[in-house]
């Protein structure tokens, strides 16, 4: 069984939230990276956690991570109304460009692993233009079939054996997260799951403005760029989450209650 460091979580439609802040999410995945110990972080939003809620396998995929970082911002605003009152959002891009300039004064390489060939040439053109002394130890795309016992054993192989710390995986989600999970161990290094991180950093897609970011509006721009592709999961994600936060911040708010009247007696 491995060792697991526990970290602060805040629970959201219960499913525990890593509840630090991006700083020190960022330095404690570089800690691990820098000793390349085997870690899952999966960077989690409304439909993450609505994968998660309907599916028990995918649930305990996302229980077992080491890290579950806060990157949709109604996680975070939950997060806050539940008592992590200083938490801000720990987002996918955020933390590629924060690892990818830290990682080069740490001695730490990073290994991209998923994608495409095309959108992987973009992300190294403009990785060694941005974060010239990152350590890229390789990008490797792979195929949408799942791999033969032998690939896979290669793929370990050529990862370890690769020296790198952190392991960048685009393979979409649940995907990714499922991908992390049965390789941790294997795998000598820290897995992130960024899902679309890639085509964007890669000049295929474009990233909301920050203000349409801070204001919880990011999902509706990346919809207005991929309507059809993102029409039927909004639909089907976001209603019943807000349904299930809002009897989460209700009963919550009924055990203060009661707490409260408890003490007052």
């Amino acid at each position: 069984m491995r060792g697991r460091v526990l970290l602060p979580t805040q629970k959201v439609l219960d499913f525990p939230i890593t509840a630090l802040r991006f700083d020190d999410q960022i330095q404690t995945i570089l800690n691990w990276a820098s000793i390349r110990e085997s870690k899952t972080v999966c960077v989690a939003n409304v439909h993450m956690l609505m994968e998660a809620h309907w599916n028990p396998d995918f649930a305990n995929v996302l229980r077992n991570a080491d890290i579950v970082t806060p990157d949709g911002m109604p996680l975070v605003w939950m997060m806050r109304q539940m008592g992590a009152r200083y938490q801000d959002r720990v987002a996918g891009m955020d933390i590629f460009l924060a690892l990818c300039q830290l990682a080069q004064t740490k001695n730490v390489s990073v290994f991209c692993l998923g994608s495409q060939i095309e959108i992987l040439s973009q992300m190294r053109k403009r990785l060694e233009e941005e974060f010239p002394q990152l350590q890229i130890a390789a990008m490797e795309p792979l195929p949408f079939r799942p791999l033969t016992e032998s690939e896979d054993e290669a793929l370990i192989q050529k990862i370890n054996s690769s020296g790198a710390g952190i392991v960048l995986v685009s393979l979409g989600c649940p995907k990714q997260e499922k991908w992390m999970d049965q390789h941790n161990g294997k795998i000598q290094a820290v897995m992130i799951g960024l899902g679309g991180v890639f085509p964007v950093y890669a000049g295929i897609q474009k990233r909301a403005p920050r203000i349409i970011r801070d204001i919880g509006l990011e999902w509706l721009y990346r919809w207005i760029q991929e309507p059809r592709r993102l029409w039927g999961r909004y639909i089907k994600t976001i209603p019943p989450f807000i349904w299930l936060a809002t009897k989460q911040l209700l009963s919550s708010s009924r055990l203060g209650e009661v707490f409260l009247n408890e003490s007052g007696d």
